[in-house]
């Protein structure tokens, strides 16, 4: 059943922040309702597909982060729509949204509305800036995506070659890391509710979560009022620890306590390296002329080669893309490749697992993601017969 199973919670989020929050909440087990506005989740028609965009009901995007959830259809700007909500939130644990601070109030369905009807509610917003609840600034209300963020945050302008331009990074981190930090936040108020029966509202800014992790940043700047840049693939303050070419793609090397650069050196059959070198200081002070000695050797040999002779011995791996990840035996034997039904396709999608492993209710991908209103008739039905049950025990 999972962790969270007998956790119910409305999922009013769109896009990518929202939707990874509520799908790692979803993976362990809880009840997650998709509350979606008139068209559904605006990311459903995004590809990629698996075969014709025109067959299947959602691309590959929205299925990722919206498996195993259900989906109902609703227009908060009308009064029936508006009060099967309400409904809704009167037998929830966690509401959560995306949207910019006092979109959910225009509909009189902000925080203080909701707790009135649920005085146990757990609230959860993720925004560019935050909400003034937790903290004003003259940057709420300002649109907000993981670019922005990224560049706002400082992660761009450490990522990147060190004569390049500030680059984002791969994966949309803006969105992805500030969802999980939410969702640590949801289950931290779950837990406080627990104790005390308290509920309350939690933000997570995307600004935020990046100065978060830009943490090492800083601390630098902080220690030696040196604001970092970008360096490559290269470390700051361990040395070796960077990527290399190698004749057949790349690789990269950490080696930068004692044992593993004698390792390295042991490997490299450079024991001069190893003597002249022996401390950390004295390898970070020559880091370019070892950089290139390191680079030497790796250019000449081809990865396997390279992992064969460092032999665990060294921390070391190839760079991988994609189609390597799906060949990887690691990767399918933690479950992080999950396969789930995509309507309309004469197959199946693949879509990263959940990283969160535990022995005893392990999360998991719980089907696909729902079809639009897929589940209006169970869940309004589900809705009158609580409202019956509680008439009924008025009564009594």
């Amino acid at each position: 059943m999972g962790a969270l199973a007998d956790l119910r919670v409305l999922d009013l989020t769109q896009v990518l922040s929202g939707p990874y929050c509520t799908m790692l909440l979803a993976d362990m087990g809880a009840d997650v309702v998709k509350v979606e506005r008139p068209g559904g989740d605006m990311i459903r028609s995004n590809p990629p597909f698996v075969a014709d965009a025109d067959e299947e009901a959602y691309g590959g995007y929205f299925q990722s982060v919206n498996r195993g959830k259900r989906s109902l259809e609703l227009d908060l700007r009308t009064d029936e729509d508006r009060d099967a909500f309400l409904s809704l939130v009167e037998r929830a644990d966690v509401v959560v949204e995306n949207f910019k601070a006092g979109t959910m109030e225009k509909f009189d369905c902000g925080y203080e509305t909701l707790r009135e009807r649920n005085p146990q509610l757990i609230y959860s917003s993720i925004r560019g800036f935050g909400d003034p609840r937790t903290g004003e600034t003259h940057r709420q209300g300002q649109p907000s995506f993981d670019l922005i963020a990224q560049a706002l945050g400082g992660v761009m302008e450490i990522t990147g070659p060190e004569d390049g331009p500030p680059t984002k990074v791969g994966p949309g981190v803006g969105d992805i890391f500030t969802a999980a930090l939410n969702a640590v936040g949801i289950l931290a108020a779950v837990h406080h509710r627990e104790r005390t029966g308290e509920g309350q509202y939690v933000d997570t800014a995307m600004y935020d979560a990046m100065v978060s992790l830009c943490e090492r940043s800083v601390y630098q700047y902080s220690c030696d009022g040196d604001p970092p840049t970008r360096q490559g693939n290269s470390h700051p303050t361990l040395f070796p620890y960077d990527a290399f070419r190698a004749a057949d793609g790349h690789v990269v090397v950490a080696a930068f306590n004692d044992r593993h650069w004698r390792a390295l050196c042991d490997a490299m059959d450079r024991p001069d390296l190893a003597a002249d070198y022996a401390d950390a200081n004295a390898r970070r002070a020559d880091r370019e002329r070892l950089r290139e000695e390191i680079a030497d050797w790796t250019r000449e040999r081809e990865t396997e080669t390279i992992l064969e002779l460092l032999d665990g011995r060294v921390p070391a791996a190839p760079v991988q893309d994609a189609s390597e990840v799906f060949e990887d035996p690691h990767a399918r034997a933690r479950e992080m490749l999950a396969d789930v039904s995509q309507p309309g396709a004469d197959g199946e999608m693949t879509v990263a697992g959940s990283p969160i492993k535990m022995t005893e209710t392990m999360p998991r991908p719980r089907g696909r993601a729902p079809l639009l209103d897929e589940h209006r008739e169970e869940l309004l039905d589900e809705t009158e017969a609580a409202s019956d049950r509680r008439t009924a025990e008025s009564d009594d």
